[in-house]
């Protein structure tokens, strides 16, 4: 690993860092942490932390005190102290928490007087980091801490609780091992040929295609991976008042849209965020396409049609009970080819149509529909969600192990399509140094995923990502 000094040329473990690491709202939180790390964490904390009594500063032990101004001898605020002497703690580090009352200006506060009193302010995954250049983490698990804390569904949480486990750098860490083993062998071959044993050059073969197949793998599971931590967003269209509102609330499973029986109620994009099946879904209800004057609806309008352009997936809608009219096809028509589309036909109580997934040619209309539904009692709306997934690709999320995220994705991919260059170096029976040059970008690749081998501006990258404080 290049070491290095990452994420903005500052030193890691020879200075201490500090942030609040809880989130800061008005009134949203009884308790906010302010965290320190390194070598001064102690000394600042005993500077500003007064234990009455007997307590004694004993690593991972909890000291009940106040928060006090050095300076004045004021009493900034109630608190309790966490000392975690290095190396045991997040970072390896010593670590100091402070937890003080939340909101908003007893923990800015805190955090002021720690940083008067020689800290410096955390970047963005600073802490994390400094776990990771000590050795207490792995990339992969610390790209999981991130996304553990950004996961919209459980599903996520699952997937990113497998790469805290280690699940996801044991795969790839493995593969690495049996790459690293066939170079092994190959370089032997080049230097020592005449002193080693044949190489059987079919295994070798055998052994790099099999890697290779388990990394393409890998490669198509991360789509569905990044469906379930970044989700989908799914258009709802359709003409005026044919149910698209109600459909939105009836998914939501709250009121977020007026309905009512006028036409162009919806004046613009409406967003309602839920989960189904596993995969965060943002439901854009948007205003109904169709010729107007209304210059306030036309702004809605072109909005809608942007928002239909710009979408994971689309629910055009229509009413069964009025059928499938021209309009609708004009509609269909819009749809850009490559957004997954799902034709939904609403009203079925009132059509007397069957709700749920509607056979081809089985629907007294012309109407290409996929599904019917009542938007009011919710019939046919679990088929529609079933067949929503599946139609944008998320079908098979459910059963996903490990996932890889897009960096990691893309350094697979690079792996994946260099085993693919020496194999053909292999066919074409080129000498054993041919194979290997290929063979060690593959490697790389896969070391730079779980941190083996990675850059500093990787680093800094990545971390970056991460929010303050952790």
């Amino acid at each position: 690993m290049d070491g290095g000094q990452g994420n903005g040329s500052q030193g890691h473990g020879d200075d201490t860092i500090a942030a609040v690491a809880t989130a800061i709202a008005a009134g949203q939180g009884s308790v906010a942490i302010v965290r320190m790390s390194g070598p001064e964490a102690e000394p600042i904390g005993r500077s500003l932390f007064r234990a009455p009594g007997q307590q004694t500063w004993d690593s991972h032990r909890v000291l009940y005190g106040h928060v006090v101004d050095p300076a004045s001898g004021e009493r900034v605020d109630e608190a309790l102290l966490l000392l975690m002497r290095a190396p045991r703690s997040f970072t390896r580090e010593t670590v100091v928490e402070l937890h003080c009352h939340g909101g908003l200006m007893a923990v800015q506060r805190v955090l002021e007087l720690v940083l008067a009193a020689g800290a410096r302010r955390a970047l963005p995954g600073e802490f994390s980091q400094r776990a990771f250049l000590n050795g207490r983490l792995d990339l992969t698990r610390a790209e999981a801490v991130s996304e553990m804390i950004t996961a919209r569904s459980r599903r996520a949480a699952q997937l990113a609780m497998a790469g805290l486990d280690g699940g996801l750098q044991s795969r790839i860490a493995g593969l690495r091992e049996q790459l690293l083993d066939q170079l092994a062998e190959l370089e032997a071959r080049v230097d020592f040929e005449e002193d080693l044993p044949p190489l059987d050059a079919a295994a070798v073969v055998a052994a790099l295609a099999g890697v290779g197949e388990q990394l393409e793998a890998l490669v198509r599971e991360a789509r569905q991976g990044e469906l379930l931590r970044e989700g989908l967003r799914v258009a709802i269209v359709g003409c005026p008042n044919v149910g698209k509102s109600s459909l939105l609330n009836r998914l939501s499973q709250r009121e977020r849209a007026i309905v009512t029986d006028l036409p162009g109620t919806t004046r613009d994009l409406l967003e309602s965020e839920l989960v189904l099946g596993g995969v965060p879904l943002t439901l854009l209800d948007t205003a109904g396409i169709r010729p107007t004057h209304d210059r306030v609806e036309q702004l809605g309008i072109a909005r809608s049609r942007a928002a239909l352009a710009a979408a994971d997936g689309v629910l055009l809608l229509f009413d069964l009970e009025a059928g499938w009219t021209a309009a609708d096809q004009e509609l269909l028509e819009q749809v850009p080819e490559a957004v997954p589309l799902l034709v939904v036909g609403n009203k079925a109580d009132a059509a007397g149509v069957n709700a749920g997934a509607i056979p081809p040619g089985n629907l007294p209309t012309t109407a290409p529909a996929d599904v019917a539904i009542s938007a009011l009692s919710g019939d046919g709306c679990e088929a529609l969600a079933q067949l929503l997934l599946q139609r944008c690709g998320a079908g098979e999320a459910q059963g996903l192990q490990v996932a890889l995220n897009a960096r990691q994705r893309d350094l697979a991919a690079v792996a994946a399509a260099s085993l693919e260059r020496s194999l053909e170096a292999a066919g074409q029976q080129l000498p054993w140094d041919f194979w290997t040059i290929d063979l060690r970008a593959a490697v790389r690749a896969l070391g730079e995923i779980t941190g083996e081998e990675v850059s500093e501006a990787v680093l800094d990258r990545v971390f970056a990502r991460f929010c303050i404080g952790k």
